[in-house]
């Protein structure tokens, strides 16, 4: 299950429901470039800060860092982190509205353009993604349908 993650609320919450509803299944934790820092506390087995506060398209999931009540969650119950590029995140944007008819911001889409971009990083067949949120802006929005996804 692939899970567009900032501090890790959303992502814990979802590994914890699927360790007693599906405990075959599991949470990957997907993140903009840059931004990464859930993937990088998972590596290291401590909470990582990012370098930055802000300064890419996936704005509505920059956080500093994990939270310290999620990350001890995420470390026991999820896989690796994917880390995606804004490149990818505005293709995925793109297909998600032309394929699933759907609105997603950037950062809501990081977990799709990670299907989309690292199945070579994806074990099993079947993969489950979050979509989440709409908040983007026509310019933003613009931008991803120019791209050419075909």
């Amino acid at each position: 299950v692939l899970v567009c993650c900032g501090g890790g609320g959303f992502t814990s919450g979802i590994a914890l429901a699927l360790e007693s509803e599906a405990p075959d299944m599991c949470v990957r934790p997907c993140e903009p470039e840059g931004f990464d820092d859930v993937a990088r506390s998972l590596k290291s087995g401590s909470i990582e800060t990012n370098r930055e506060p802000a300064g890419n398209i996936c704005d509505a999931i920059l956080t500093p860092a994990p939270g310290e009540i999620t990350f001890p969650i995420l470390n026991r119950l999820c896989g690796p982190g994917i880390v995606v590029s804004e490149a990818q995140a505005l293709h995925a944007m793109a297909l998600i509205f032309q394929r699933l008819k759907m609105v997603a911001e950037p950062g809501g889409a990081v977990a799709v353009a990670a299907a989309l971009f690292h199945a070579d990083d994806i074990a099993g067949d079947a993969v489950i993604c979050t979509i989440s949120g709409g908040n983007v802006d026509a310019p933003m929005f613009a931008r991803a349908l120019t791209m050419d996804v075909t």
